[in-house]
């Protein structure tokens, strides 16, 4: 049997949600799987990514295989990077305190860039919802209106 760390569809058409699971890689997408891992939500921004760091690293330290995106959410949230800072740890390069600081350098760094962008998502959603409620006003310049005791005097020599 080998296994699988992949993606399985939930939620209404159009509207997809995802559960990370690891399954048996002859198993059907949405079919049976041997334990899930988290939950992965595409539609907000940035993706909204629950996962149990720990589970994830230690099936893919069983030769469980992520599957493209996976392995992109896995990076994302630092479980290969972990990964492969514990596999300098175990060939001697390093210790374990000094991977465990890199790690956690690392994770306060991205949790800071993943803020930004939700922060810049939200300014740039009030900033189009203003737009699209205040209608745009055009001042229309005025001329100056003629005397009314100018008008009859035009009118009468043309008589």
């Amino acid at each position: 049997m080998s296994a699988k760390i992949r993606l399985q569809r939930h939620g209404s058409k159009k509207r997809p949600f995802y559960f990370i699971v690891v399954a048996d890689s002859r198993a059907p997408r949405d079919g049976k799987f041997i334990q899930k891992l988290g939950t992965y939500n595409p539609l907000t921004i940035p993706a909204t990514i629950n996962l149990d760091r720990q589970k994830a690293l230690e099936w893919l330290n069983k030769g469980a295989a992520p599957t493209d995106t996976v392995r992109r959410i896995l990076s994302f949230k630092g479980v290969l990077y972990l990964k492969h800072l514990l596999r300098g740890v175990s060939l001697g390069l390093f210790d374990d305190a000094t991977a465990m600081q890199k790690f956690t350098a690392w994770t306060v760094e991205h949790d800071a860039q993943v803020k930004k962008r939700q922060e810049e998502s939200v300014r740039k959603k009030k900033a189009a919802r203003a737009a699209a409620r205040i209608p745009v006003v055009r001042k229309v310049e005025e001329t100056p209106a003629a005397p009314e005791a100018e008008a009859p005097a035009a009118e009468a020599p043309a008589e």
